[in-house]
């Protein structure tokens, strides 16, 4: 029976705009995934994103949205760059859909009715302020193994240690900054103990199969013992816990995202159950390294545990990190490239393909330097494989009349060396088959050199056709070997070659004599000094005050009602050289007519939203102390007029509540400040209604 491989990329939390070095993992299985299809292997490759978890409701709390509504937003954005970098999936879906529910529900009740599933009392952080349960991601603190100041509530982002949010040293709400205090309250737990001895028995099986830091991290966590692990919360969005007693909780992102593979593959794949209940799949799967332990421990437990045959991880292929010139991608700081900025730069989709698999973090981390790219561009792509077929369709096109010449003998045999590129793709080695294809280039043009074609033409017709006819198979054979790197360069050489689609055993084939080619382009453009700058210094995030994301504006209180919908809430019409509505939490500090007529200080450029259905156009200004009490941040100046800071820019991007959180504001002694200089209104400085110190918002 011929094997069937089922290929999945780790489905990427859409909360964001993903960055290069999360597009790496997802471009990794796009590779691995053409290179099978150029093989005729029976494939399917999977990709979608992961949509519930406090990740969702954290950002649609900081952007105004119902946690549906953000994730159908972050979809379109994740979806639109995926395709412009050329993510050839098969099947494509979300974590929130039908399907996952039905399949994630049904695991859920095999592993209860198998006596996998157990109840227990779970110490958990309550915020007295927000009035409710903080799930993991609402909470942050110091880490207690590594004392890393900014661990989450769930995993610690500098040593990887899975956590439980009670386990931080100095938590504090996410939402309102306050310490939360420890409550007990029911909950269901996955029983790993009891899973442990199947487990290792399969892990010991299969990791020859996995990347070298799977099979660090998974061994390290099984030598320090599998321990019992919630797998609820109380949350309202997420896959409701079908079980008496918990329907009002939902599973755990880390449940149901995992077996968003199944779900997707059931979603648009009728015979699902071929792939995923089969003893003929191999699954491969790839991932950055925080997500090991859920594909290598708990994934692989849930399946074991229903009893039901589903097909278990074959191969593991895990990616470091990479990092941007020397620090973190950081969408609020303006530092790094991210999807949406490849898209719109002017470089082609393959240039940031192939540098993404040539710098591949495979055993450490890497970084994402502009003068490694454009040496990567110009040294490797222009001058190496663009300078190689674009001078062999040239000459060609210019002696032989575009046709190609005969082949008296065949002087490039590399069948050796285009068997070592695929017995590196079939073990994963993505980075070594790369530069091994680059070297193949690096021979052909040396060849090219040293049989001096322009020369010999003059001298012997057949004997240059000869050579020309050597180096059009190598361009068509570097066509099909590039195609999993880079797609649409691989399309257009056997355009120019006027081939159709070639695949694997199409290797060293020769070319028929007489047969006409087209006329050659340009593969790739050099990156010019002058355009590198210009980017090093746009991502460099260096050069952007935090401040200057923020559009402040002096606006006139005209009008000032009570929301319909909300008990704490006020519907402002606001004058800030435009008229607007703004949706304001003020009706516990402040009666209407103390509102009204005033001129308030306005973030004119936040992203719109609706509060309880009605739009606010922007953000008011307001400060806030410990004992919460609150004062308006006013201004002495007519509506419209710009309020900064020394040396300051007004923003002129649209900005999220999260990023305006990152520009740290506060009130002290009836003024406002960022940092320690004064805003001001053109001369004027912005003061503060009532006697209060603490942070602005």
């Amino acid at each position: 029976m011929k094997e069937k491989i089922l290929v999945t990329s780790a489905l990427p939390f859409v909360n964001n705009v993903p960055h290069l070095g999360n597009l790496v993992c997802v471009v990794s299985a796009d590779v691995y995934t053409r290179f099978l299809r150029l093989k005729k292997t029976n494939v399917i490759s999977i990709l979608g994103t992961d949509e519930h978890g406090t990740t969702a409701e954290v950002k649609a709390l900081e952007e105004g949205l119902t946690p549906k509504q953000l994730v159908d937003k972050y979809f379109k954005i994740h979806t639109e760059i995926y395709d412009w970098f050329e993510c050839d999936y098969d099947c494509y879906g979300r974590s929130s859909s039908k399907h996952n529910h039905e399949i994630a529900q049904n695991i859920f009740l095999k592993l209860n009715k198998n006596g996998f599933i157990k109840q227990d009392i779970l110490e958990q952080v309550y915020c007295d302020k927000c009035k409710k349960f903080l799930a993991d991601r609402f909470v942050g603190g110091t880490c207690p193994h590594c004392n890393y100041e900014h661990a989450r509530g769930d995993q610690c982002e500098n040593c990887s240690k899975l956590l439980d949010a009670v386990e931080l040293i100095n938590p504090k709400c996410s939402v309102c900054g306050s310490k939360p205090v420890v409550k007990s309250t029911e909950h269901l737990f996955i029983d790993l103990p009891k899973l442990n001895p199947e487990l290792k028995k399969w892990i010991k099986s299969t990791e020859k199969n996995w990347s070298e830091n799977a099979k660090t991290m998974t061994n390290a966590w099984l030598k320090e013992g599998l321990k019992p692990r919630c797998m609820t919360r109380d949350l309202k969005w997420g896959i409701p816990v079908p079980l008496k007693g918990f329907e009002k909780k939902v599973f755990y992102s880390w449940f149901d995202a995992p077996i968003g593979y199944i779900g997707i593959t059931a979603e648009c794949k009728k015979d699902w159950k071929s792939w995923w209940h089969a003893k003929d799949v191999k699954l491969v799967q790839f991932m950055g390294k925080d997500n090991i332990p859920f594909h290598t421990i708990l994934f692989p437990a849930f399946l074991i545990g229903t009893r039901d045959n589903y097909t278990l991880l074959n191969s593991i292929s895990v990616n470091e990190y990479l990092n941007y010139e020397g620090g973190q991608f950081s969408k609020s700081r303006h530092q790094g490239v991210f999807g949406s900025d490849a898209k719109n730069i002017g470089i082609p989709a393959d240039v940031w393909r192939y540098y993404l698999m040539v710098n591949r973090p495979e055993k450490t981390d890497t970084h994402f330097v502009w003068e490694d790219f454009q040496e990567k561009l110009n040294n490797e792509l222009v001058a190496n494989i663009g300078n190689l077929v674009n001078r062999t369709i040239t000459f060609t096109n210019r002696f032989f009349d575009g046709k190609v010449p005969m082949l008296t003998k065949k002087e490039l045999n590399l069948e050796k060396e285009y068997k070592s590129v695929e017995e590196l793709l079939d073990k994963i080695e993505l980075k070594k088959a790369l530069k091994e294809i680059m070297n193949i280039s690096k021979s052909a043009n040396q060849y090219f050199q040293e049989k001096e074609p322009w020369r010999i033409i003059k001298e012997d017709k057949e004997k240059a056709g000869n050579t020309l006819a050597n180096l059009l198979i190598i361009a068509r054979d570097l066509s099909v070997l590039l195609t999993p790197y880079i797609p649409k360069t691989g399309e257009n050489i056997q355009k120019q070659l006027n081939l159709k689609q070639q695949d694997w055993s199409d290797l060293g084939k020769e070319l028929g004599a007489g047969q006409k080619i087209n006329k050659e382009e340009l593969l790739f453009h050099k990156l010019e000094d002058k355009d590198l700058q210009k980017f090093k210094d746009e991502f460099s995030g260096k050069n952007n005050s935090p401040f200057s994301k923020l559009n402040l504006k002096v606006a006139k209180v005209e009008d000032v009602k009570p929301h319909p919908n909300g008990d704490n809430l006020y519907i402002l019409k606001i004058d800030v050289g435009e008229k607007r509505q703004l949706v304001a939490g003020l009706r516990p500090y402040y009666k209407p007519e103390e509102i009204k007529g005033k001129s308030i200080v306005v973030v004119t450029n936040l992203q719109p939203a609706k509060l309880r259905g009605e739009k606010s156009e922007g953000m008011l200004l307001a400060a806030e102390d410990r004992v919460g009490k609150v004062g308006l941040v006013l201004a002495n100046a007519k509506p419209g007029t710009q309020v900064l800071v020394d040396g300051a820019k007004p923003g002129k991007k649209e900005i999220t509540f999260n990023e305006f959180l990152e520009v740290k504001l506060k009130a002290k002694k009836g003024k406002a400040y960022f940092e320690k200089q004064e805003l001001k209104a053109g001369k004027e400085a912005v003061t503060i209604d009532r006697d209060v110190e603490g942070k602005i918002r």
